[in-house]
């Protein structure tokens, strides 16, 4: 966290009981509690000895001298996040939350990361910015063409659920939380559509965060049986919903680490049990949407299938005549018509921030290479992607306002990306060549985003699903509001499965 010393434009004197330390960048002073007698709080002792007499340390009823009084704060190696004692910095780096820890049986390195090809990862790039005018344009013409025959007009599937009725009517939520809501609210209307919300299943949501979404599948649910969420993330979340629901009958199980190394074949509900797995997420950012569908739908489903389905022949090679297995395998098949059962019920996941996407771990590839494109065209549509949903009608003072209510709301959903501001920092829409208008831009940065999903939506149809596009709430709810959703192709419905 940046800060300063106090200066004379503070305003103000610290609570209290609170700590003295001026934070520069929240205008405001540190409001941490700080132990009697003492100026500071533990974070800010240290860097505060820039500017204040440095903090008396008492031993018995005596003040040590200056020269013992050297005891400073230094940033910690792990996690500069935090400080801690210059002396204590070996038995700190033994229990910090950000050592090195012992890689769980689920992590596997790089196993959704996709094949790493040399030759085609493109060299330093220039921005969009910096492109000349004939450039931009024949990035345009690519674009145009490679997306003619896509359907630019998505339906809509805004749908609700009655188990988030009372929380959407609360008069004490204000206007993010019921944003929040009406997309969850949708999320598992659709869920409930597509029949994949019901008992003896396996919910997996990537890119977590505070686990709502689950929290609200759960509710839906009213304690079905055999019903077991995994929630992964991999960053530490405060204020996680999982607590609520140590005691009802569904499991919560969170895992920290990222969707790149998750191998789900290890864990153990899944090795040991059979629940067929229904993979969800709210606002899965850019690259994370194609480690999940990786994860999903070919680490773990594919390596299921070669693991589960030995052929029938084989099993009752040594028991049977020719005619016997002939008859057995007939009767077999049509058996496997009936009940058919996939590791991967169904998936539905909110997209967002296609200009954080990469093209090593894109599953669309195939699609583009096919088009006549490679991973320069990927790069550069992924970045002007952002301009679909980068707010560039708001005045730098509004975005400016919404940058600092973000900043200093400490219970904001960072997980989610719901203003549609731009985060991106190279792409200045003022400097960029030709006369492009606002609305020019943002059609184009609609079909980068089309384009780079319809990728996805192949690679999930080669994979044996059946894949959808839909809009599921209003953009004046969230600019990111383009639902995937995919089913298993010729799988039963999974309130079949035992």
């Amino acid at each position: 966290m940046a800060a300063s010393a106090p200066t004379q434009s503070a305003t103000g004197f610290p609570a209290e009981g609170r700590c003295s330390y001026y934070v520069e960048k929240k205008k405001r002073f540190c409001r941490m509690v700080v132990a009697a007698g003492k100026r500071f709080c533990g974070e800010h002792a240290g860097a505060a000895e820039v500017w204040y007499r440095p903090t008396l340390l008492r031993v018995g009823n005596k003040f040590p001298g200056p020269e013992e009084n050297a005891r400073k704060r230094i940033l910690c190696p792990l996690d500069p996040k935090h400080t801690v004692y210059e002396d204590q910095l070996a038995k700190h780096l033994k229990k910090c939350n950000s050592r090195e820890k012992p890689k769980p049986d689920f992590f596997i390195q790089d196993i959704n990361a996709g094949l790493k090809d040399e030759t085609e990862i493109p060299e330093q790039l220039v921005p969009i910015s910096s492109l000349s005018e004939e450039q931009l344009e024949n990035l345009i013409k690519k674009l145009r063409k490679a997306s003619k025959d896509l359907n630019s007009t998505l339906e809509d599937h805004i749908m609700s659920h009655p188990a988030l009725h009372d929380a959407l009517n609360d008069p004490k939520n204000g206007d993010s939380a019921v944003k929040h809501l009406k997309q969850q609210a949708s999320l598992l209307g659709n869920i409930e559509k597509l029949k994949l919300l019901g008992p003896r299943r396996c919910f997996v949501e990537f890119g977590a965060g505070k686990g709502k979404l689950s929290h609200w599948v759960d509710i839906a649910l009213k304690d079905a049986e055999k019903v077991h969420f995994i929630l992964v993330e991999k960053v530490t979340t405060r204020f996680k919903v999982d607590g609520k629901h140590r005691k009802k009958n569904s499991v919560f199980e969170r895992l920290q680490i990222d969707i790149q190394h998750l191998c789900l074949n290890k864990i153990p509900v899944l090795r040991e049990g059979r629940l067929p797995v229904v993979g969800i997420g709210k606002h899965l950012c850019g690259v994370a949407t194609d480690l999940a569908l990786r994860c999903l739908v070919e680490t773990y489903a594919a390596s299921y299938e070669e693991r589960n389905e030995e052929p029938l022949a084989k099993r009752i090679k040594n028991d049977k005549t020719e005619k016997e297995i002939n008859t057995l395998t007939k009767e077999g098949s049509e058996k496997n018509v009936a009940e058919k059962w996939t590791p991967v019920a169904g998936i539905v996941i909110a997209l967002c921030c296609h200009h954080r996407c990469d093209w090593r771990h894109y599953v669309g590839k195939e699609y583009f290479r096919a088009l006549g494109l490679g991973a320069v065209e990927f790069h550069y549509f992924q970045r002007m992607s952002s301009w679909a949903t980068c707010g560039m009608q708001k005045t730098s003072l509004e975005t400016s306002d919404i940058t600092t209510k973000r900043k200093d709301d400490q219970n904001d959903d960072n997980e989610e990306h719901d203003s549609g501001e731009c985060r991106i920092t190279d792409e200045s829409t003022d400097s960029l060549p030709g006369l492009l208008t606002v609305e020019e831009k943002k059609k184009i940065g609609h079909l980068c985003k089309l384009l780079i999903d319809q990728g996805r939506i192949q690679y999930l149809e080669q994979k044996g699903f059946n894949p959808a596009l839909q809009y599921y709430t209003d953009p004046l709810v969230s600019l990111e509001n383009v639902l995937l959703t995919a089913l298993p192709i010729h799988s039963s419905s999974p309130e079949t499965t035992a």
